[in-house]
């Protein structure tokens, strides 16, 4: 356990009452501590390293899904159409324009340092070669090829950290129940249920020994208890074929290295110190061709850097269609990525989170050493921007991607007062960033702010 100390005061526990009380309120105390700091790995967290300073990630998902541009597994799973129905689409998935060399070089010009790949969704359908079960692109589709050994491949020589996403549950396996969410196939027949879990261990040994991913995407653990996954078996597994490997936070409590909320841009940072958000380019996570609501190159680069203020990463997906060919509006964005991170790069991967809102009215991020505040535009300020409670001397500001100097200065600062004064810096309008205008504030020392209610004057 972490070295800590308790103030037993501040749990309202009377521990002169007797030494009964005090062992009570020590147990409280420390199931609350455990339960507080367990949810998440904290295991050699220098492995953690390329993660944090990655900041971008492309999720993608592909799959059958993407022939009738429906809902990935939860088409049949719902109802919305039979699992019969479903399967068929497997006769017209063709990855015949598939081309991952053209894939990595997208991902990396977006700025991407990272990519996960649907591996296998819940539907049960094995975009590999696997050797667990016949259901893959590889044995039942006009495809006939492994779809992930060339990605995996294409990435690792454009320098993109691999990322396999899989699902721990299976609609399609013949020891899994599709049709409840209930957890009886455990409690009622634990050794079909373990013939499950030694099948998902078998195609995760494929995967790791073929690829030996960086990462693992795991999702689909809300059906079953980690123990009945068996998750502490299969990450000391996994950590045997890669010591490094990366596991995010849905193989259940206690087991992942970072959290994953979804869609929902937080508004608050996440409890986790590392953490992404997923979020789809349009509404949907596979390729929907109906689906035209993408979201504009401008709102996602405002998400982006929302996670770059909080100190996480964005991992942002688009869906192939059934060739392999990425959509024209998903390759759009990834393009006006690249035009933004490559002018921005400093303001982005060497940084980390920001400081509190409240002091300027927009998202910032700081460098390592916290002597550089970024401050990251998506609009035009009026006369001059104001920071508030800055108690550190501003050194320089310059436009990140072109290198103009601003001008700053301070007012309202009284030489007898602890309290800051307002600092100014003017922009004028020429410096502005079609998308998002990045300032970087170079500070005389670490970034130290006042975040006091104020004062009176009592003696002028």
């Amino acid at each position: 356990m972490p070295n800590f100390i308790l103030n037993l005061t501040n749990y309202d526990v009377n521990i002169s009452t007797s030494f009964k009380s005090y062992l009570l309120a020590l147990g409280i105390l420390t199931i609350f501590f455990t339960q507080s700091t367990a949810a998440f790995s904290q295991e050699t967290p220098e492995r953690m390293e390329w993660f944090a300073d990655a900041k971008l990630g492309i999720f993608i998902h592909w799959g059958i899904y993407s022939v009738n541009g429906i809902d990935e597994s939860w088409s049949f799973f719902n109802d919305y159409i039979s699992y019969d129905d479903y399967m068929k689409q497997l006769s017209g998935f063709t990855a015949s324009k598939y081309d991952p060399v053209k894939w990595a070089k997208l991902i990396k010009s977006s700025g991407a340092k990272y990519a996960v790949l649907t591996a296998k969704h819940h539907d049960g359908v094995a975009l590999w070669d696997t050797k667990a079960s016949d259901l893959s692109v590889v044995k039942k589709t006009p495809a006939g090829k492994d779809l992930v050994g060339p990605l995996m491949n294409a990435l690792e020589k454009e320098g993109i950290k691999k990322g396999i996403y899989f699902s721990v549950l299976d609609w399609s396996h013949p020891d899994y129940d599709r049709n409840t969410r209930e957890t009886f196939r455990y409690k009622n027949d634990p050794e079909r249920f373990r013939k499950f879990t030694d099948f998902n261990f078998a195609q995760l040994s494929e995967l790791s020994e073929q690829y030996n991913p960086d990462l693992y995407w795991f999702d689909g653990d809300w059906e079953h208890k980690p123990e009945e996954w068996r998750s502490a078996e299969l990450k000391k597994k996994l950590q045997n074929y890669n010591p490094n490997v990366i596991i995010n936070s849905r193989l259940g409590k206690g087991f992942g290295d970072y959290d994953t909320p979804e869609q929902g841009v937080p508004v608050t940072r996440p409890s986790s110190e590392f953490w992404e958000l997923c979020m789809t380019m349009n509404n949907s996570w596979g390729y929907q061709g109906n689906d035209d609501q993408y979201k504009s190159p401008s709102e996602l680069l405002r998400i982006f850097v929302d996670c770059l203020h909080m100190g996480g990463n964005l991992l942002m997906d688009f869906g192939p269609k059934p060739d392999g060919t990425i959509p024209e509006e998903a390759e759009n964005i990834l393009n006006e990525f690249g035009r933004w991170t490559s002018k921005h790069e400093s303001a982005i991967y060497d940084t980390q989170a920001g400081i509190p809102d409240g002091h300027v009215y927009a998202p910032t991020t700081l460098s390592k050493d916290k002597t550089i505040l970024y401050i990251y535009l998506d609009y035009k300020v009026n006369e001059s921007l104001a920071i508030k409670g800055l108690k550190n001397k501003i050194q320089r500001v310059w436009v990140v991607g072109n290198g103009t100097k601003l001008q700053s200065r301070e007012v309202g600062k009284m030489y007898w007062s602890a309290v800051p004064g307002m600092k100014y810096i003017d922009i004028p309008d020429n410096v502005y960033d079609k998308d998002i205008t990045v300032l970087a504030v170079l500070l005389d020392g670490p970034v130290d702010l006042y975040r006091e209610k104020g004062q009176v004057i009592e003696s002028n």
